[in-house]
């Protein structure tokens, strides 16, 4: 007879490992469901709302409002945001930054109050204009979504951090209508690993992400592109200089973000999302397509509709702004200007080279894709999720050629020349937080303590009649946990009880008296992974664990016993 909870117990004992496909996959669908869903209605949630407040009821139109409605409406927009988290009494962190932060501490445990906060203020940023993305919070959003599925649960961490990276991969191909740009971004950028275990259930995750945006908006790539190809080898030097060029942009934005994220941080959160909607507004005057989320901007670059003083006054304006934006606090993405930036910077790169070399250059809008794809390669130091999500949002792999050489240039300019690390990585780090990605440490968050424990084991009383402890041993287990108050302080091998019951003439036993090779032990949390088990083990000293489940109020179940080289020898 089917009976859950006995299927469900089987379920976390089964994902605790990193072979449980067909479960993790099954997972993944779910997982897949739920972000896309979310994500989609984000999307919903601000495409209405800006049909509704923008003059021309059109998304992103915020040419159509008046120089003082683009003053104001991010200024109001700021100083909302700010005061709906004074109201609440608290400043939740939010973002890329609080997913990796809680992957790298929390075992991917991220709470749904911070996830709420995310969409509400997120959602509010973007339609009141301010220079911000939509992927950083979707990133957020289908995080959640696995992250909260898998607590609910209650799996051991390990199949959490899958289903994170699944929920991350689901919103980015229902962000932008890139499946297979979502799995490469939460492998390589969130994740930063590659396990081939893992990567069915993220796939299928983005595969349904992605079918529930195409079911909503349609099956379109994000941006019109009119046919490119490169026109002549001769193209290749100045493809290099536009590497050059991008990964000097890509280090300027990183600087300009540490330095607003220091600045004023001592000020309320009302005040600092107030003065970024005031710089929004300020740069919005002057250059209005840098408001909103700018995809709009990168269409119109593309096809070749805006000029030269145009394009480098977006670069510049659209590079403070967000910088200004996300540095003092308003809740938005980073990634989304990158492309904008590297459109724009790109695409005036292009204007200058047709100019110089008419009968060689070509067209201006493969400089402009080429810039967007380096400049989210050098911010992120991401160069393959950046190509792939180029030809994904572009739907031309004509651009692939030409887009790798300039990749490559401008992570090694950001990186190499200027010194500069990976976006996220930088403001993880300017909280005084690491992410720790050293091999072996990944491989242990692999799996989950309950799929190296041994469950050969029995509970005994440190006293214990020599009837009951004969009876027990016909279960031949290999460990004996001995018990007192209702927990194990000691662990010894069965084999050592065996031996006492034949050589011992008293009765009761004392367990802890016999001669055997007694073992202190301490608790482990069922849902841990191999990494937390071997912290446990070095902080305590202790030589075993048993792993435990609180299942009631008073009540915890055992489920195995595990050693320190059962742990060696998985990643040995």
């Amino acid at each position: 007879m089917f009976n859950p909870k006995t299927t469900l117990e089987n379920l976390r004992i089964r994902v605790a490992s990193v072979e449980a496909l067909p479960q993790l996959s099954l997972l993944g669908l779910l997982t897949g469901l739920l972000a896309g869903a979310i994500t989609v209605a984000f999307r919903l949630v601000v495409d209405i709302g800006q049909i509704i407040l923008l003059p021309e009821h059109q998304v992103d139109d915020f040419e159509s409002l008046s120089w003082i409605g683009r003053l104001l409406l991010p200024i109001l927009g700021g100083l909302g945001i700010g005061l709906l988290q004074e109201i609440a009494h608290t400043y939740r962190t939010v973002g890329v930054v609080h997913v990796l932060e809680r992957i790298a501490y929390y075992q991917g445990r991220l709470p749904w109050r911070n996830t709420l906060q995310q969409f509400v203020t997120a959602a509010l940023s973007i339609i009141c204009g301010h220079s911000v993305g939509r992927e950083g919070p979707s990133v957020h959003l289908g995080a959640a979504s696995g992250s909260l599925l898998g607590q609910w649960l209650e799996l051991p961490n390990n199949a959490l951090r899958t289903l994170v990276a699944c929920g991350i991969a689901a919103a980015i191909a229902a962000s932008f209508n890139t499946p297979l740009a979502g799995v490469i971004f939460s492998m390589e950028v969130i994740m930063m690993q590659y396990q081939l275990a893992g990567v069915a259930p993220i796939i299928l995750a983005a595969v349904v992400g992605a079918a529930i945006a195409w079911a909503v908006f349609g099956p379109s790539p994000a941006f019109s592109v009119p046919p490119t190809e490169m026109q002549s080898l001769l193209d290749l030097p100045y493809l290099v200089l536009i590497g050059l060029a991008v990964g000097i942009l890509a280090a300027a934005y990183n600087r300009l973000l540490h330095f607003f994220s220091g600045l004023g941080s001592s000020r309320p959160v009302w005040q600092r999302c107030t003065a970024a909607g005031l710089l929004v507004g300020l740069c919005g005057i002057a250059v209005p397509e840098i408001m909103g989320l700018g995809y709009d901007t990168v269409n119109t670059t593309l096809l070749g509709q805006l000029g030269l003083g145009t394009l480098i006054a977006i670069t510049a304006a659209k590079l403070l702004a967000t910088t200004a934006c996300v540095g003092l606090g308003i809740p938005g993405g980073l990634i989304g200007p990158t492309l904008v930036i590297g459109t724009a910077a790109g695409g005036a790169l292009g204007i200058i080279g047709t100019a110089l070399l008419p009968q060689e250059a070509s067209p201006p809008a493969l400089y402009a894709m080429v810039g967007m794809a380096a400049m989210m390669s050098a911010t992120l130091q991401a160069p393959l999720a950046a190509l792939v999500a180029l030809v994904e949002l572009t739907a031309d792999p004509h651009i692939l050629f030409p887009g790798m050489l300039a990749v490559v240039v401008a992570n090694l300019v950001a990186r190499e020349l200027l010194r500069q690390e990976a976006l996220f990585l930088m403001l993880l780090r300017a909280r005084g937080l690491d992410y720790h990605y050293a091999p072996t440490s990944l491989k242990l968050r692999q799996a989950g303590v309950a799929s190296v424990m041994d469950r050969r084991f029995v509970e005994l009383p440190v006293t214990i009649d020599r009837e009951t402890a004969a009876q027990t041993l016909t279960k031949n287990p290999r460990w004996v946990l001995v018990k007192q108050a209702f927990r194990p302080i000691s662990v010894m091998q069965g084999i050592d009880v065996a031996r006492a019951l034949n050589e011992e003439t008293q009765d009761p036993l004392n367990l802890m008296e016999i001669p055997a090779a007694r073992e202190d032990i301490q608790p482990v949390p069922f849902h841990a992974t191999l990494q937390e088990a071997l912290e446990i083990l070095n902080t305590s000293h202790a030589k075993m664990l048993y792993v435990e489940r609180r299942i009631g109020p008073t009540s915890v179940r055992i489920y195995g016993v595990l050693s320190r080289q059962e742990i060696e020898s998985y990643y040995g």
